[in-house]
């Protein structure tokens, strides 16, 4: 084979100048965009490397947008509640100087008009948003958490950052948590408002008594306590205790307790200990008395909200008719039957029936209520759970909490009557056979009077009774039939009290009838559980409604003992609107309508409680104070969740931060040209591809005879 000039060219110069060319152009590729490759093709492990590192970098991205949105609200809320320290600080700087007795009511003026000009603070650092978002109003951050009256209208949705793969991190503090939360470790304290003082220095034939010195404690006698007419004690059990309330398990008490003169009130309290549960070797209440001579039970057991209490004390100043005393009594009713009075002079002059109140509110039971449905009884005290609904207005409000034994939690429209009632009220553990009372007056100003039968499906099933006419309590299951007693859920109840209120009673004892007149009675009146768990009714045909209302157990006011003095009559297995003990302390918390109580006990200008001032139910400075300490502390842990979160966030932000600069160092690693490298690497393509065309230049001018 002869060789040519072409094959030279194509073997030495042709094949080199096109590698070398191409590796000129990717190095130069590589030099002006400052990466290794342009296209997949170029390098696929490259390529796909820089892709899931791009991806990274996108995540990465999107995780320290959220944690950074997070962290600027956490950090925020912080900062906030740093305000609802200092001020709730100075409220309780405030108070302290209120309760002291040098104060006048015109320097406890100038008080409340500090401690105002703090709550309206209080509602505005509340009220804070950031971009038109609110800080409490939880997921609802387009809505304003705290309304004029105090009440919260965000819900309790939770709002999270994004941390990285199945890892997020809470970083709001919602309304619901710090306005309406509830701290496990508080033990409830409910006190007595009536100022109890000693009743023998009103006798001026004892003013030497030694007693006559002394105030009211827990160690003076019950003779003390209750007063008499003369001037010896006598030896005869002639006072009458009659207890109710609730346990802290949410257990229904009912007791009668009968002492003597020289009996102390010490005695008294531990009686009230053992109705509550107290043994000789255990405590589950603490009863003492305070230096107003008031009760104070606080509950040993943490994070319950039933504890609850009423006390009435009776004796006959003249019981000359075989010890048969008219303080002895079968029911309530029959105090005020007996002619009995609150008013000791007048009972001690006329050797008649006292009656001792303990607790009273500004009840005023009407001809239409229940109390009036059998006795209208005008001694406030004595009245415990058959009290008139209070009236403001259209709104009728009850002022017991349905609260679920169980779980401590505030019922709901499908909570189940039994899961809150006290069962055991019953032998066999079910509220079968169980009456509630419904009386009042409807809309219209007419009278009625409406028995709930609670009945099992065995017994022909629930039913309320108008006028002797049964109207059955249909459920929804399919057929339509009548609901089992431990089947009735609040709804159906208010389904009740709002037809009867609003006087849209079923036209027929069908399931269609029954859902008609829930319907047209909807148009007429509204009845419904508040946030915290009370009944309540609201009028909407007019802003001052006719309407009153009271429901209560048919057994409540019977006190009928056996032989050995126990009470037979069944306690009341619910209790709807109840003359009660004021609470103190109270593991659910309500943070404006305690602010604003706490306000009152100055304008009340009471240390203590006091059934006689302007307001009854006021729980007095003092107790104000207790019930600041225990808003403060339940803030100041709401505050520590929210540092807590933004000390995570932020941790989370630095960490994601440098996580970021990894990736993108490790990116540029992979995807970036190295220019020094580059550089060089040019160099040398330049001198390899100039010894190339030299030496192709020289080949060229050889002739084959030389070649050879």
């Amino acid at each position: 084979m002869r060789v040519t000039q072409s094959m030279y060219y194509n073997n030495i110069f042709n094949d080199n100048n096109s590698k070398i060319n191409k590796e000129l152009f990717d190095v130069n590729k590589q030099i002006a965009s400052g990466l290794q490759i342009q296209y997949a093709s170029d390098d696929v492990r490259t390529f796909t490397e820089t892709m899931r590192l791009d991806n990274e970098m996108v995540t990465i991205g999107q995780t320290k947008k959220s944690i950074d949105s997070g962290y600027k609200v956490s950090d925020q809320t912080d900062a906030t509640m740093n305000g609802f320290t200092d001020s709730m600080n100075n409220m309780r700087t405030l108070l302290v100087q209120a309760s002291n007795d040098t104060n006048d009511e015109t320097s406890r003026d100038a008080i409340v008009k500090e401690l105002r000009g703090e709550e309206d603070n209080l509602r505005s650092l509340a009220n804070t948003s950031i971009n038109g978002k609110y800080l409490f109003s939880g997921s609802a951050v387009n809505v304003k958490p705290i309304a004029e009256d105090g009440t919260y209208q965000g819900n309790d949705g939770e709002m999270k950052a994004f941390l990285g793969s199945n890892n997020k991190q809470k970083y709001n503090i919602t309304g619901d948590e710090l306005f309406l939360g509830e701290e496990s470790g508080v033990k409830r304290e409910i006190t007595s408002n009536v100022v109890n003082t000693n009743l023998l220095q009103n006798r001026e034939d004892l003013q030497n008594s030694s007693s006559d010195t002394e105030p009211l404690t827990s160690s003076s006698s019950i003779r003390n306590l209750m007063g008499d007419s003369d001037n010896q004690s006598d030896p005869d059990a002639k006072h009458y205790f009659y207890l109710r309330g609730t346990t802290s398990s949410g257990e229904s008490i009912k007791e009668k307790f009968v002492m003597k003169d020289d009996d102390s009130v010490d005695s008294l309290l531990s009686k009230i200990g053992s109705a509550y549960g107290n043994t000789g070797s255990t405590d589950v209440v603490n009863v003492t008395m305070n230096d107003a001579g008031q009760i104070v039970i606080e509950d040993k057991l943490k994070g319950s909200s039933k504890l609850d209490f009423h006390l009435v004390g009776a004796v006959d100043y003249n019981d000359n008719d075989d010890n048969n005393s008219k303080a002895d009594v079968s029911d309530i009713d029959d105090l005020e039957k007996n002619g009995g009075t609150t008013n000791f002079d007048d009972a001690s002059t006329n050797n008649g029936l006292y009656i001792k109140e303990f607790v009273k509110s500004n009840l005023t039971p009407t001809d239409g209520g229940g109390v009036a449905a059998d006795a209208a009884t005008t001694i406030q005290g004595a009245v415990y759970d058959r009290a008139d609904f209070s009236i403001n207005g259209a709104t009728l409000s009850s002022s017991s909490p349905q609260i679920v034994k169980g779980t401590n939690e505030f019922a709901t429209n499908s909570t189940k009557l039994s899961e809150v009632a006290d069962l055991s009220q019953n032998s066999d553990g079910t509220l079968d056979g169980t009456t509630f009372k419904l009386a009042g007056t409807d809309i219209n100003g007419n009278d009625f009077n409406v028995d709930i039968k609670l009945n099992s499906t065995a017994n022909g099933g629930s039913v309320f009774t108008v006028d002797g006419t049964d109207y059955t309590i249909y459920n929804m299951d399919d057929p339509r039939d009548a609901t089992d007693a431990d089947k009735v859920t609040y709804k159906q109840l208010m389904d009740v009290m709002n037809m009867v209120t609003t006087n849209n009673l079923p036209a027929g004892n069908t399931a269609d009838d029954y859902d008609t007149a829930i319907k047209n009675a909807s148009a007429s009146g509204n009845t419904y559980l508040s946030y915290d768990g009370k009944i309540e009714f609201k009028d909407l045909t007019s802003s001052n409604t006719k309407a009153t209302l009271s429901l209560y157990d048919s057994s409540s006011d019977g006190f009928t003992t056996d032989a050995s003095g126990n009470v037979t009559d069944a306690a009341s297995v619910m209790t709807f609107n109840t003359n009660n003990a004021l609470t103190v302390r109270d593991p659910k918390t309500d943070f404006f309508k305690t602010i604003d109580d706490i306000i009152k006990a100055v304008e009340n200008n009471s240390n203590t409680p006091n059934a006689n001032a302007p307001d009854a139910r006021n729980v007095g400075i003092q107790n104000a104070i207790t019930m600041m300490d225990d808003l403060q502390n339940h803030t100041f842990k709401m505050q520590s969740v929210a540092g807590a979160q933004s000390n995570t966030l932020s941790t989370s932000l630095e960490r994601t931060e440098t996580l970021e600069i990894s990736t993108m160092s490790l990116r540029s690693s992979v995807i970036d040209t190295d220019l020094a490298e580059s550089s060089l690497k040019l160099s040398q393509l330049n001198l390899n591809y100039e010894a190339m065309l030299s030496t192709v230049s020289k080949v060229s001018q050889l002739s084959l005879v030389n070649y050879l």
